[in-house]
């Protein structure tokens, strides 16, 4: 699904905008406890890898407009490929997380990246994030080493930990000012194009990518 970046505008429920982001990256990096640690400010340290996909939702200011987030998580494991296409359907944002003190997890960066490429939007907002900042006396990977990686890919990086509430909450901020900027740009485009011409379509795609009023759901399991 490539093309128009997709988003649901509803101010009957509360909001203006409605954007899907989705969580990528190995199993164990700690995806669940980023989506728990800024959705619920919650962080378990016995968490269970995610079976299927599970989802959450928290509603934000940016820039004066109202924005909920639904943040879908998924694991990490080959196992669970098939859910691909249906996950990244309609998002707008992706966080990709390695783990500081796992090497292998911060080279299947790469990998990531590529699937991405395959199965999301051209036009998705991509973070990369090494997760788990707090055991940086395990450090196997530096932070000159995501920065550096960040900056040939093109992305944004910051380094988070889920356990202090360090950087998850810019994390997403920053992944979701981004969105919003390119989207209101869109919609103003639409407005001029609209107004100099009524034979001309408007170029803005609303997809409705769901309406969960419920803080955390699981819609899908193995």
């Amino acid at each position: 699904m490539h093309g128009e970046m997709a988003y649901k505008v509803d101010k009957v429920h509360g909001y203006d905008y409605l954007f899907k982001i989705v969580l990528i990256g190995d199993s164990g990096v700690g995806k669940s406890n980023i989506l728990s640690r800024f959705t619920r400010n919650e962080f378990c340290l016995e968490s269970k890898s995610t079976i299927g996909v599970e989802f959450a939702t928290r509603t934000i200011q940016v820039e004066g407009k109202i924005v909920k987030a639904q943040i879908w998580d998924t694991a990490g494991q080959e196992r669970y490929r098939a859910i691909t296409s249906a996950y990244y359907r309609g998002a707008v944002g992706a966080l990709l997380i390695y783990d500081i003190t796992k090497k292998q997890s911060f080279e299947n960066v790469r990998r990531w990246l590529r699937e991405l490429k395959d199965h999301a939007d051209a036009n998705i907002v991509i973070m990369l994030a090494g997760n788990k900042a707090d055991l940086s006396h395990h450090r196997a990977v530096q932070e000159s080493d995501g920065q550096a990686l960040a900056e040939q890919e093109g992305l944004v990086f910051l380094e988070t930990s889920a356990l202090e509430a360090y950087n998850v909450e810019k994390a997403f901020q920053m992944i979701l000012l981004d969105i919003y900027k390119i989207v209101s740009k869109k919609a103003l485009a639409a407005q001029d194009a609209a107004s100099s011409s009524t034979q001309v379509p408007s170029q803005t795609t609303a997809i409705k990518v769901g309406d969960y009023d419920n803080n955390s759901r699981k819609c899908c399991s193995n």
